[in-house]
């Protein structure tokens, strides 16, 4: 007979208001901002200005080289697996601005020599024109903004690329990159299920290693939450979602987390870090940081304002927010990021991440699995088909 392995072990649980302690550091990725766009996106919430005729390039790579060095003291010894280039646009950088920064990367901090190093862009004709600079100074994943290949729907979108500079800026990223990622959004105004899938095919023609899908949703203080467009109604966008996701399936992208699919092998390890719950170093404008220490979780957010980061930077103090997140909200924290994966996560990384026992949480897991939300078991907690779905009713019950 086979012998039953309790998933949790007998005796008193831990107490939830125990001092902590992380015996293990975890991995630690760095994420750079880029704040400027050519154009604000009406449905953009993220920190991005637009960047008039010039962005002070010079000046910013300058910062981003300071910030860095102010932060080496609560990151020292600790290697860094990822680096992501976020924005806004980051395409808007030269080649030379992205190898100075990564040569600088390289000497200040412990920059894994297999790191995965991505570069957002844009699709415009002007950024593709880089693609090969960018990759020579030491780039090795790309992300582009595709959104849609339909020049109406792009139009919709306030996009400044066309489909056809969108087609072309895929395959200069397929010539130059090993890995690459399209970014598409489904739930456009004006989209029908067929034109959605329309956008995945051509997606599928340029042979990208990695798709991200989401759904168009009215963010607060943008432009389209302030004049919001006829957006398809929920059961369409719905029917999209199984469409996409049953269609990526049988081309051979796994659905792995909530709005990423990947060709096997080619999951993005930089996000695959902040689902596991991981560290990262946010420089740069509004850039935000989680990192472990020791007995506490710390959290900051860099000055958002270009200007204002830029004069904070000189005065040696680019953060403007920081503080310890309360013990009593590492669970919550934990699995708002890990359930997002269809593969769930190992209960033992549960303890290591938030330096609780799963004990503290076991009245919620069983309530989950009772209501067919998640699956648990001794290797493996994860969100089940309707768990997935449900996310946010998921998630609740660690509240």
């Amino acid at each position: 007979m086979a012998r039953t392995i309790p998933i949790f072990a007998a005796g008193k649980a831990p107490s939830a208001t125990a001092p902590l302690e992380f015996r293990v550091s975890p991995p630690l990725a760095l994420y750079v901002h880029v704040p400027w766009c050519v154009q604000k996106c009406p449905y953009c919430d993220f920190n991005s200005h637009e960047a008039g005729e010039t962005i002070p390039e010079s000046e910013y790579v300058d910062a981003l080289i300071a910030d860095l060095q102010s932060a080496l003291p609560l990151i020292w010894g600790r290697p860094v697996v990822s680096v992501f280039f976020g924005g806004g646009t980051p395409s808007l950088l030269s080649p030379a601005a992205i190898d100075e920064l990564l040569a600088a990367f390289r000497a200040l901090a412990m920059l894994a020599p297999d790191a995965e190093i991505t570069l957002e862009a844009n699709p415009g004709t002007v950024e593709a024109e880089k693609f090969a600079g960018f990759r020579a100074a030491g780039i090795n994943r790309l992300s582009l903004g595709i959104q849609s290949f339909n020049d109406e729907h792009l139009k919709a979108l306030g996009r400044i690329h066309d489909a056809a500079e969108a087609k072309r800026a895929a395959q200069l990223a397929g010539e130059h990159f090993a890995t690459f990622n399209l970014d598409l959004m489904y739930g456009l105004p004006g989209q029908t299920q067929a034109q959605a899938l329309s956008d995945v095919e051509t997606a599928l023609s340029l042979v990208p290693t990695h798709l991200s899908c989401y759904q168009l949703t009215l963010e607060p203080n943008t432009r389209f939450a302030a004049f919001p467009p006829e957006l398809p109604e929920s059961d369409l966008c719905a029917d999209m979602q199984e469409a996409i996701e049953a269609r990526l399936a049988a081309a051979g992208f796994a659905n792995y987390e909530t709005s990423a699919f990947a060709r096997a092998g080619w999951q993005c390890k930089h996000n695959l870090n902040y689902w596991y719950f991981g560290d990262y170093l946010g420089i740069g404008a509004g850039a935000h940081s989680k990192l472990t220490l020791h007995d506490r979780v710390l959290r900051q957010m860099r000055h958002k304002h270009p200007k204002a980061y830029l004069e904070h930077i000189k005065n040696g103090n680019a953060v403007q927010e920081h503080h310890e997140v309360e013990a009593a909200s590492l669970p919550f924290e934990f699995m708002m990021n890990a359930l997002r994966l269809a593969d769930g996560f190992h209960p033992s990384l549960f303890e290591a991440r938030t330096a609780r026992s799963l004990h503290t949480i076991l009245p919620q897991l069983k309530a989950a699995e009772a209501e067919g939300l998640l699956d648990v078991g001794p290797e493996k907690i994860a969100p089940t088909a309707k768990g997935r779905r449900f996310l946010n009713v998921l998630l609740e019950k660690f509240l």
